[in-house]
């Protein structure tokens, strides 16, 4: 009988043990987001600290270089965007970019070794010229989101050709239809592993989908918004949560979670940003899709689209606020665009290197 009860203690200490390691070690570094006495703190944990300042530390700057001299539009062949930039400026751009995004394979990322730069053949060129525009756009026009640190190549690639965290339409597996509501009680990164939708990303961040589903009376009224929404909506939270390695009091008041005059700043800034993400999806990642192989596609064939994790990483500010468009001001806004212009028959003699915009020279 002691034997028996001895073995039971000691599976218990052992899970509790288990259970116990999974816990973060008390205190946890607090930060106040909104109103004294309302809760509304960031938590972290000590240990996770330094990995998460590691894993945002920017790379060094390329010396700058004197905005005189030549456009590159002027020396180079088919620049259809960055052409107004002086010659050291856009050779600068180049190799950083080369750095950020293909630092292992070079040039030849975006360019067919042997052909000339001016030649279109991989379809990572094109792709590029969008991607340069995109980050552009969002330096100038959006800056209710990414205003004080703004964006670069680097904010989302960080030496990846694709970054670490994009999404594609979602597939139910095959067993799901019988389990649940469709696209529900899924494991999916999407949703952190919840049961809730697996998709929180196409209604909200490509379509326009309303993300309000609080009621304002003690009983229904209307139209409303149904159970199956609000799951939805929980859904996206959960995705912003996770990607910003917060909880829901970095924008929200817990008393009030509706009411926008007792939330923090951060709900506002978050509300631009959901809007400009929506715009890079739709206005400049969808218009690459005829370009995409299938391997850079989703099983439904749409192009690799971003989210918030796309930029912040885990982090509350994508590279805890570093400002890199400082040291690259060529990002901070639209450069004239030049006309397309149709590429020489390789075949021919070779004209003067016309480096694009994801190369380096």
């Amino acid at each position: 009988m002691k034997q028996a009860f001895s073995k039971v203690i000691t599976t218990a200490t052992l899970l509790g043990a288990v259970v116990l390691a999974a816990c973060e070690a008390p205190p946890p570094e607090s930060v106040q987001r909104g109103y004294r006495g309302t809760g509304m703190e960031a938590l972290y944990d000590p240990d996770q600290l330094d990995a998460l300042v590691a894993a945002n530390t920017v790379p060094d700057s390329l010396p700058a270089v004197p905005a005189v001299g030549p456009k590159a539009s002027d020396v180079y062949q088919n620049v259809q965007v960055l052409g107004d930039l002086t010659l050291g400026e856009f050779t600068r751009l180049m190799a950083a970019m080369t750095e950020w995004v293909s630092p292992e394979e070079g040039c030849n990322y975006c360019h067919v070794p042997g052909e000339g730069f001016e030649q279109d053949t991989l379809y990572t060129k094109k792709v590029a010229r969008v991607m340069i525009e995109m980050t552009q756009n969002a330096n100038q026009n959006w800056d209710s989101h990414v205003g004080g640190a703004g964006l670069t190549c680097y904010t989302c690639h960080r030496g990846n050709n694709i970054p670490d965290a994009t999404w594609t339409t979602a597939v139910a597996p095959a067993h799901a239809a019988r389990i649940g509501v469709t696209m529900q009680n899924i494991a999916s990164e999407n949703a952190v592993s919840t049961s809730l939708p697996m998709d929180p990303f196409s209604p909200y961040l490509l379509g326009a989908e309303s993300i309000r589903s609080a009621g304002t009376t003690a009983l229904p009224e209307g139209d409303g918004r149904s159970v199956k929404d609000t799951e939805s909506i929980y859904s996206l939270m959960m995705h912003f949560s996770d990607a910003l390695g917060v909880n829901c009091t970095h924008c929200h008041n817990s008393r009030a979670f509706n009411d926008w005059a007792q939330s923090s700043p951060a709900r506002e800034r978050a509300w631009h940003g959901i809007r400009m993400v929506r715009e890079m999806n739709n206005e400049y990642i969808e218009q690459t899709a005829d370009w995409l192989p299938a391997h850079r596609t989703g099983p439904l064939g749409d192009p690799l689209k971003v989210n918030c994790e796309t930029c912040h990483q885990g982090a509350y500010k994508p590279l805890l606020g570093a400002n890199m468009v400082a040291d690259y001001p060529n990002l901070a806004r639209l450069t004239q665009t030049e006309p397309a212009v149709e590429a020489p028959d390789s075949a021919a003699p070779m004209a003067a290197p016309a480096e694009e915009e994801n190369g380096a020279p």
